[in-house]
């Protein structure tokens, strides 16, 4: 089997599409545009840690959407000129999955929006984070809701 049949069957038709073709899922029809709770997202090919719900925020996109990513190279940046202006795609660094794109209207501190697919994301709520193995992080996510 290879790799991309792997993909096929680890991932759904939607996710697959967005990580490896480069689709857009729906805005506000998707898991996580509107997710209050606290936790890290990861990739969800690869499981890497990419954003902590400390820096998400309503962008009113209808994607969720952050201020920067957990880890400054969690991410890398590639020219996107595929429609109809040239915009900053975001993938993630170990999985090469595409992720979104990156706008420079977002709120303090960086001023920037990562707008991304929940497609591409995997949520570990913070109660699970150290049980996933993604204990590092607790301190970026924040505190629990109560």
């Amino acid at each position: 089997m290879t790799d991309n049949d792997d993909l096929k069957t680890r991932l759904t038709p939607l996710q697959y599409q967005v990580t490896q073709e480069d689709a857009t899922e729906r805005p506000f029809d998707n898991a996580y545009w509107d997710n209050k709770e606290v936790g890290l997202y990861v990739d969800v090919i690869s499981g890497e840690a990419l954003f902590s719900s400390a820096d998400k925020f309503e962008s009113g996109s209808g994607w969720p959407s952050f201020v920067r990513p957990v880890v400054s190279d969690a991410v890398i940046e590639r020219e996107d000129s595929s429609l109809f202006a040239t915009r900053t795609e975001i993938r993630s660094r170990s999985a090469d999955s595409h992720l979104g794109h990156v706008f420079n209207d977002g709120p303090n501190p960086t001023g920037l929006r990562y707008c991304m697919n929940s497609a591409s994301l995997h949520f570990i709520p913070v109660d699970e984070m150290e049980a996933e193995g993604y204990g590092d992080y607790l301190d970026k996510v924040g505190k629990p809701l109560s």
